[in-house]
C-alpha cells in the first residue's frame, strides 16, 4: 500500500496542537492529507502547521472552542471555504480528571462532559452535515481504554469516553448508509502532558506501569499508524468498531 493513501483528502482534527492530537494530524500528513487545525490556542496550532506544510500538505488553523455550537459551526464553515470538501474528522478534543468522586465537584463533572462528550456531538453533527452530503466520509472519535473498564478516581473520565463510544457505535450504524465510517480508537496510557505529573514521581509511574502488561505507556506516534487505517480504504466495510491500543491492559 501507497505510504500516500491519503492524498487529495482533507481532514479536520479537533485537539491538534500537541500530544496525541498532534501525533495524529502528523500521521495523516504523512499520509497526504490536508489539514484543518482545530485548538483553543492558536500559537500551538500554528506550530503544528508548519511540521504539516513540511511534509508537503497544506494546514488550515482555525482556533475553536469545541463546547461552542457558533464557534464548531464556524470550524465546519471556514474547513470547506479552505479546501473545498472535507473527508476525515478525528474528534480528538479531551480533558482529564483524577479525583474520589466524593470530592469532585460538579463544575468539573460538567466541563468534562461539555469538552468530551458535547464537544465530539457539537463538531460530528457539523462536519458530519458535509460528509453525508457527499456520500462518504471517515469519523474517528479518540476515546480511552477507560471506557471499557473501571478506575477509581476517574468516574468522570470513564463515563464520558463510554459516552463517546456508545455515541460512536450508534453512529455508526445511523451513518452506514451513507458510506460515513466512524470508529473509535481506544488508547491506553500514552506519553503525553496528560500524564507528565505522574510520570514525574517515580513510584506513582511504577504503579501505573505494573497495571499494564507491556510495562510500559505507548508514545503518542504509535498511534500514528492506525489513524491512517482508520481514516483511509482499509476501513471502507469497518465501522462501530473500537480499536484498543493499551499495551493489553483490557485484554
Amino acid at each position: 500500500m501507497s505510504s500516500r493513501v491519503l492524498d487529495g483528502k482533507v481532514a479536520v482534527v479537533t485537539g491538534a496542537g500537541r500530544g496525541i492530537g498532534r501525533a495524529l494530524a502528523l500521521a495523516l500528513a504523512q499520509a497526504g492529507a490536508d489539514l484543518v487545525l482545530a485548538a483553543r490556542s492558536a500559537d500551538q496550532l500554528d506550530l503544528v502547521a508548519k511540521e504539516v506544510r513540511a511534509e508537503g500538505c497544506r494546514a488550515e488553523v482555525v482556533p475553536t472552542d469545541v463546547t461552542d455550537e457558533a464557534s464548531v459551526d464556524n470550524l465546519a464553515a471556514r474547513s470547506v471555504e479552505a479546501f473545498g470538501h472535507l473527508d476525515i474528522l478525528v474528534n480528538n478534543s479531551g480533558i482529564l480528571a483524577t479525583r474520589a468522586l466524593l470530592d469532585s465537584e460538579t463544575q468539573e463533572w460538567d466541563r468534562l462532559y461539555a469538552v468530551n462528550v458535547r464537544g465530539t456531538y457539537l463538531v460530528t453533527r457539523a462536519v458530519g452535515r458535509h460528509l453525508v452530503a457527499q456520500g462518504h466520509g471517515k469519523v474517528i472519535c479518540v476515546g480511552s481504554n477507560f471506557a471499557l473498564k473501571g478506575v477509581p478516581l476517574h468516574t468522570a473520565y470513564c463515563s464520558t469516553k463510554a459516552a463517546v463510544v456508545s455515541f460512536s457505535k450508534a453512529l455508526a450504524q445511523e451513518w452506514a448508509r451513507h458510506n460515513v465510517q466512524v470508529n473509535v480508537l481506544a488508547p491506553g496510557y500514552v506519553e503525553t502532558d496528560f500524564n507528565a505529573e505522574a510520570r514525574a514521581d517515580a513510584q506513582v509511574y511504577e504503579r501505573i506501569l505494573k497495571g499494564v502488561p507491556a510495562r510500559r505507556m505507548a508514545r503518542a506516534e504509535e498511534l500514528g499508524s492506525w489513524i491512517v487505517q482508520l481514516a483511509g480504504p482499509a476501513s471502507d466495510f469497518m465501522t462501530g468498531s473500537v480499536v484498543l491500543i493499551d499495551g493489553g491492559q483490557n485484554a
